[in-house]
């Protein structure tokens, strides 16, 4: 007697995409990481759910070139084409991270014809920073012959 072999559902096979159409929420929250190395796109909506998501590798770009201006280009708009076919038309933009390319990233947001509310720097910011290191013994003799020579010369 031969055993059935059970059926494996694969992930991929399963179709999540009625449930993500289904969703006509028309303002959500557009989350823009960008670092110096890739960009992160992330939109949710009023409750916290991502609804879409993209970054620089899934644009098919690897190594280096991710945090190229057009990765992030291609990122933004693979991110927002999905939204935006589900109905939505307002928007509100954090932006976090050093990137020397964040006012492109804003144009290409504001270019898909979504209305934005507003815009938000989320960058966190030190407040004066970390306690710097003590200095070593080095330096305390570079500082006490640099006194002595200025002592010397007045």
């Amino acid at each position: 007697m031969t055993k059935a072999i059970p059926k494996i559902i694969l992930r991929r096979n399963r179709c999540i995409g009625s449930r993500k159409g289904a969703r006509r929420i028309p303002k959500r929250v557009i989350h823009v990481q960008a670092s110096f190395n890739n960009t992160i796109v992330i939109v949710i909506d009023v409750l916290g759910q991502v609804v879409s998501w993209s970054f620089g590798g899934t644009s098919r770009f690897k190594g280096t070139r991710r945090g190229k201006p057009f990765a992030a280009q291609t990122a933004i708009t693979n991110a927002i084409r999905i939204v935006v076919d589900q109905g939505m038309q307002q928007a509100e933009v954090l932006i976090n991270g050093p990137s020397l390319e964040r006012d492109a990233k804003l144009r290409d947001i504001h270019q898909s014809g979504i209305l934005l509310n507003f815009i938000r720097d989320v960058t966190p910011m030190p407040h004066n920073g970390c306690r710097p290191p003590k200095k070593t013994y080095i330096e305390l003799n570079i500082e006490e012959i640099s006194r002595e020579i200025k002592d010397s010369m007045i």
